[in-house]
């Protein structure tokens, strides 16, 4: 089955968020300069952009309004929600649950942003981690964010400088206790992974000179998540927006670094007999199945099964027999610079 590749950034805030600094007319622009076809945007407690008339399509970008709920701890992005969903009574964020129901409550969903978050001492950046894992109700947690990973760098005045410099060179990928995590909730029930860049385009002042740290035309050339479609985007706001929904709560989304090198055309399919079962699908084994994995670029792929490597070559395409059932997904490495980086990262196969 043919399926049409859209590009998008999850997690952002505008100067609608009393944290960020961006009007959204620059964070369109830098959308439009980096192809950018959609922006879940994700401002703090409130839904203002879209009041203001930013939803829909805007040019060749579609904005989709969401809401970062934000206590303390334990921050849920929210989609497809009529009214913003405040949790005043709760500053620590002690009941998530009680948020995820009431935007479940709306026929909305959510995503657990930046579930392993650090923070890091040195430069005086609080942890934002999620510590309450008996929840139920989400779609979706963020597996890799920009800022989560960017901020593991800043371990020192030298390395902190270069790591802002040249922030793709300093970037690991998903902790291991993110994707240990990702992968046991994918063997009790399907849990979708997304890519989150959490930019605020704060602004930092260094010898009394104030810069902004990461403006949106830089920041959103890094991680992206892409949704694959059954139809192309119609141009109909609302149309587009549910077929984004879709793709990300059935799972039919991977998530990749787009700095060294463009993500579109990664694809990862399992087939058995005349069917072929794509990223957030599940189906019965009945006889030999035949995974197959391609990308743009030579590069290391390694097929994940049960949260544990089963295999790894390096090429750009890739395949092999299925004989067992388990939960499969694949991770790529991009080498540049004498090194393998982190890049693409798939939504799981599910073989009962």
């Amino acid at each position: 089955m043919k399926f049409y590749d859209y590009a998008g950034v999850i997690h952002l805030h505008s100067s609608y968020s009393f944290d960020g600094h961006a009007p959204m007319e620059d964070i369109l622009s830098a959308a439009q300069k980096n192809n950018i076809d959609f922006l879940m945007l994700t401002d703090h407690d409130h839904l203002q952009a879209r009041n203001e008339g930013w939803e829909g399509w805007q040019g060749k970008t579609l904005i989709i309004v969401g809401e970062e709920i934000a206590p303390r701890f334990n921050h849920y992005l929210a989609f497809n929600i009529k009214e913003p969903v405040v949790c005043s009574d709760d500053p620590e964020g002690k009941n998530p649950q009680k948020y995820i129901d009431a935007v479940n409550n709306q026929g909305g969903f959510g995503i657990i942003a930046h579930p392993d978050h650090e923070g890091t001492e040195m430069f005086h950046v609080k942890h934002y981690c999620w510590n309450d894992w008996k929840i139920n109700g989400y779609k979706a947690i963020s597996v890799w964010d920009f800022m989560t990973d960017w901020q593991k760098s800043l371990r020192g005045y030298v390395s902190g400088l270069m790591s802002f410099l040249f922030p793709a060179y300093f970037l690991k990928g998903p902790s291991s206790m993110t994707l240990e995590r990702w992968d046991a909730l994918n063997q009790i029930k399907k849990t979708v992974g997304i890519g989150e860049l959490d930019n605020h385009a704060s602004i930092k002042t260094l010898l009394g000179i104030p810069f902004v740290a990461f403006p949106f035309d830089r920041a959103f050339r890094f991680i992206q998540t892409h949704v694959l479609t059954a139809e192309r985007f119609s141009g109909n706001s609302r149309q587009d927006t549910d077929m984004v929904f879709q793709s990300l709560i059935h799972g039919r989304c991977y998530f990749a670094l787009e700095y060294f090198r463009s993500a579109q055309g990664f694809e990862f399919f399992i087939q058995q007999e005349n069917q072929e079962f794509y990223q957030g699908d599940s189906f019965k084994l009945s006889d030999t199945a035949l995974l197959s994995v391609s990308c743009p670029e030579k590069a290391m792929i390694r097929i994940i099964r049960n949260g544990r490597e089963w295999l790894h070559e390096i090429g750009n395409r890739f395949s092999a027999p299925i004989e067992e059932a388990g939960v499969y997904r694949v991770e790529i490495f991009l080498k540049s610079a004498g090194k393998f980086r982190p890049w693409i990262f798939s939504n799981p196969v599910f073989v009962n």
